[in-house]
């Protein structure tokens, strides 16, 4: 490839938008956008690659969980680019945008130096700021004023948490994560240009906006077409057949301590522990980092962090009459999950309703067996 940096595109190059599909992996499970740059003539394919981080070493895990994750700017061979598409198998489209030599040029100028090193690392939000709305970004900033977002390309507006589950099977470990992690703030309805955290809806705004007087891009058309696949899911791997064996599981040892007059005291202490972990990671992500859609996370209610703390207290042959007082504020707790949940504060995942189903019946029998003084032996 000849070297970009020193060349000025020809009446007959072209720029266009890629849309590629979804992956499998969590990360890649929301498609991906990307700007190509050809120039047959001078023998230019590249593709402008938002979607780019450095995964190797802890310093790339520890910034990650705190929210401070810088993502790079890549420029690539379209083929090298198409190749990992066709490994994956992965649908991409291609919009040309309707530039004229000016146009295209300043926008490969912009482009050419945001790829420099000292240029191509931006903070990521996967939200906000991610390789999808890079597209319009990069766009808006080039053309300015020339360019108009059409508010109208959208029939019906969502939430982040609807945008995200349109994206994701329910029964499966990454939407459980995700709605797990992140608060209700992303409950909220997006703007229309909010939506286009997501590639296909890039795609549409594109295909609608305006560049002065006249339409932003042609029609879309495919480049590479993904093979179906008629494989299915493994239930047997699905959090809702876990979750569902663990309320199971639960029912039988708190009936068989009910019977026999005595407390499974190790199950009790694995439980709280488990579940209190789960509450300090939501408070860690709440208030220890600088995530800015962990906040205001009401998991956390379900969750409790302190009962990591009371799991140590549940080891003991007569725990202190004191747990009886706080199982009732732990219920009290799931009360106000559910109230919250059907006012619409948070809408929560629908695979913990098991999870609350075993969380209430462990806690009755805990209240029961310390209120009434009939402890273990």
């Amino acid at each position: 490839m000849a070297s970009s940096q020193q060349l000025y595109l020809s009446p007959s190059s072209k720029i266009s938008l890629l849309t590629c599909g979804p992956g499998e992996e969590l990360y890649s499970a929301f498609g991906h956008s990307a700007f190509r740059v050809q120039d047959d003539g001078q023998g230019i394919d590249v593709v402008y690659n938002y979607g780019v981080f450095d995964a190797k070493g802890l310093k790339f895990y520890f910034e990650f969980s705190q929210g401070r994750m810088n993502y790079l700017l890549a420029r690539n061979r379209f083929f090298d680019f198409i190749d990992d598409y066709k490994l994956e198998n992965r649908w991409v489209k291609e919009q040309i945008l309707d530039l004229d030599e000016e146009q295209r040029n300043e926008l490969f100028r912009f482009l050419e130096n945001n790829a420099r090193p000292e240029n191509r690392a931006y903070k990521y939000d996967y939200l906000l700021n991610n390789c999808a709305t890079k597209i319009w970004d990069v766009q808006k900033k080039v053309f300015a004023d020339k360019l108009i977002f059409d508010k109208d390309y959208i029939d019906t507006t969502y939430t982040f948490r609807e945008l995200m589950r349109h994206n994701l099977k329910t029964n499966s470990w990454g939407q459980f994560g995700i709605d797990l992690a992140l608060g209700s703030v992303i409950d909220r309805e997006a703007t229309p240009q909010e939506h286009m955290f997501l590639p296909f809806y890039v795609s549409d705004q594109l295909a609608s906006a305006q560049l002065g007087s006249k339409p932003l891009s042609f029609n879309e058309a495919p480049i590479l077409i993904a093979v179906e696949k008629g494989g299915k899911s493994n239930f047997f791997l699905s959090p809702l057949f876990w979750f569902a064996l663990l309320f199971i599981v639960t029912l039988f040892i708190t009936y068989r301590d009910f019977k026999h007059g005595k407390r499974s005291r190790w199950f009790d202490f694995i439980l709280f522990f488990i579940i209190g972990l789960h509450g300090l990671l939501i408070f860690y992500l709440w208030f220890l980092t600088d995530h800015v859609w962990t906040v205001m996370n009401f998991n956390i209610l379900w969750v409790f962090p302190l009962n990591t703390i009371v799991a140590f207290y549940l080891l003991k042959k007569k725990p202190p009459r004191w747990i009886s007082k706080y199982i009732i504020l732990l219920l009290l707790l799931i009360v106000i999950t559910v109230i919250l949940w059907a006012f619409k504060v948070q809408s929560f995942s629908v695979l913990i309703i098991p999870f609350l189903l075993l969380l209430i019946t462990r806690y009755l029998f805990l209240y029961h067996r310390i209120s009434s003084k009939l402890f273990a032996k």
